[in-house]
């Protein structure tokens, strides 16, 4: 009995050394799970199994888990899993009983934790920065920006800043843009402006009701603006085209077609109605231009360019007792003001000049005035020269700008001495009187689009016809040379042609056959097949009135 007794103590203590053992393991086993657990998680999500020591359990030998996990490779190899008949089935494979350590709950747990990563990840590249943004903002056409500030408030402000404006004016993506003002529909003056992207051979039409009841005023394009100078109203029919009782005007409004916005600049110092316009850049802000002289002084400067008289005979004198009753300032104007930055430069200094026009009685104008950028003010110039005649036509190169009038006069204003030049060229070409020239400049270069006849092309038996030629004016000899030939027959005696750059557009527009027809043709400087290309036909004016062809002004922006 004692043996058996000490025999059974001995084997006792043996039991305990080995679950002493297997406690050490299990202990060591789990520390190194531990560590495992903590290095996975410093480098992100962990897929591998968690600690041991968690809430709802620890680690559970051969426990049932998902097929998800099994591909995972986070178990390990159980020592005890090489017996066999303990009851754990295997996970993956019928010779492999691995070591989940997996707690209760802790698989829900997880994959909430990795749902809510995944996105944060993906989220940074969603998100770009606001300069990243503008830059690509800043390179669509015209077209494509007006639908990208349709798509949050944030593009639509970051597309209006000046920022944005001063970048979008010194890219090398900007095309030509031509804009039709005036249309007239069912009698009334149209809130419809036509625009026509030429890269794209598109036209687009954009509705403003500031223009709505406004007709026969002027406009012309400065940087990306149109100016809208004068124009007359209807006082009985509010928006109708009716020149019974109407109003002058001498406002001025600038619509920017980057923003669809329009604002108000100072008014001229007459009201006039078609008043001929020309613009003119200028780098120098001390450049002074001298006011209207009195009327001895004038009467002098014209009597030694020529002139005989002092002021175009309108039919009631009106002009001259207008100067009587308002006398003008004869000292010169600074354009320089007070409060005025000269360091800034992100604007560019340019002058307005407006030369004739019909008043508010319905008398031609002899008046000019020039509108200065730098300070928002009109200051009234030298009157045309008395013998000149009604001036039709003009515009600005090389500084000077060139009126052409109904009695085929040419004359220049120098901007910066201030007076009136009379011009004599060598040869005039002939041309019919019902239809008035139009003077055109592309860059340093002079011309000029008239209507002339041609003698049926030199057979016999074959009629005249009147066709529409260019010509150019050299500055240097004063000579005017033939160009090129229009393909089209002149049927609109109010064509209007406009010059950008080595480019000159033509709109005719028409009424043959009860229709309204429309033709945009368009003349490049620089190539030498000197031929016209038609751009678009009948495209607008089968929806207007016949009054919109006396109506039309046109403009060029680069956008």
């Amino acid at each position: 009995m004692i043996t058996e007794n000490l025999t059974s103590e001995t084997s006792l203590h043996q039991e305990l050394e080995v679950l002493s053992v297997s406690k050490r393991l299990v202990r060591s086993l789990s520390q190194k799970l531990k560590r495992k657990n903590h290095e996975d998680d410093t480098s992100g999500i962990s897929l591998r199994c968690p600690t041991m020591y968690t809430l709802g359990g620890g680690c559970k030998v051969g426990a049932t888990t998902g097929e998800e996990f099994c591909e995972t490779g986070c178990r390990r190899r159980s020592s005890s899993s090489v017996e066999e008949g303990k009851g754990y089935k295997p996970i993956c494979g019928p010779d492999d009983t691995n070591v989940d350590c997996f707690s209760y709950g802790v698989k829900e747990r997880f994959r909430k934790r990795s749902i809510r990563k995944v996105p944060e990840v993906e989220g940074v590249n969603v998100f770009l920065p606001d300069d990243i943004v503008e830059m690509c903002l800043v390179r669509l056409p015209l077209s494509s920006l007006m639908k990208a500030r349709l798509v949050c408030k944030k593009w639509r402000l970051l597309t209006t800043t000046p920022r944005f404006m001063q970048l979008r004016r010194n890219g090398l993506y900007q095309s030509p843009w031509m804009f039709l003002f005036g249309s007239v529909k069912g009698g009334f003056c149209s809130r419809e402006i036509h625009a026509y992207d030429v890269s794209l051979n598109k036209w687009h039409k954009i509705d403003s009701e500031v223009i709505r009841g406004r007709f026969l005023f002027s406009v012309v394009s400065i940087q990306e603006n149109v100016y809208i100078v004068g124009g007359c109203s209807s006082l009985n029919n509010f928006g109708k085209l009716d020149r019974s009782s109407v109003k002058t005007h001498k406002g001025v409004l600038v619509f920017s077609p980057l923003t669809n916005l329009w604002h108000k600049v100072a008014s001229m110092k007459h009201a006039r109605s078609k008043p001929i316009l020309g613009v003119y850049e200028v780098n120098s802000d001390s450049l002074t231009i001298k006011s209207q002289h009195s009327r001895q002084e004038r009467r002098l400067v014209r009597t030694r360019i020529g002139g005989v008289s002092d002021v175009y005979e309108d039919p009631h004198r009106l002009s001259v007792r207008r100067q009587l009753r308002y006398p003008v300032d004869e000292t010169e104007v600074s354009y320089r003001p007070k409060n005025e930055d000269p360091s800034r430069k992100d604007s560019r200094r340019f002058f307005i000049m407006a030369a004739g026009g019909v008043g508010s009685w319905d008398e031609p104008l002899d008046s000019c005035e020039i509108y200065d950028s730098l300070c928002n003010k009109w200051t009234e110039i030298q009157r045309l020269p008395g013998d000149f005649g009604v001036i039709c036509s003009g515009t600005f190169c090389n500084g000077m700008f060139y009126g052409y009038s109904e009695t085929d006069n040419l004359a220049a204003y120098d901007i910066e001495q201030g007076y009136w030049v009379r011009i004599q060229s060598t040869t005039l070409p002939a041309r019919v009187h019902e239809y008035y020239p139009k003077m055109i400049s592309c860059g340093t270069r002079l011309f000029m689009v008239s209507v002339s006849w041609c003698e049926g092309d030199g057979q016999i038996g074959r009629r005249n016809k009147a066709v529409r030629k260019m010509w150019e004016l050299d500055l240097a000899y004063l000579n005017w040379e033939e160009i090129s030939t229009h393909p089209d027959a002149p049927m609109d005696w109010n064509a209007a042609f406009v010059g950008d750059k080595n480019l000159i557009f033509g709109v005719e527009m028409f009424k043959i056959f009860g229709q309204v027809l429309d033709f945009l043709t368009m003349f490049d400087v620089s190539d030498v097949t000197k031929n016209w290309v038609h751009v678009s036909k009948n495209r607008v004016a089968h929806e207007l009135d016949a009054s919109s062809c006396l109506n039309k002004s046109v403009a060029v922006v680069h956008l």
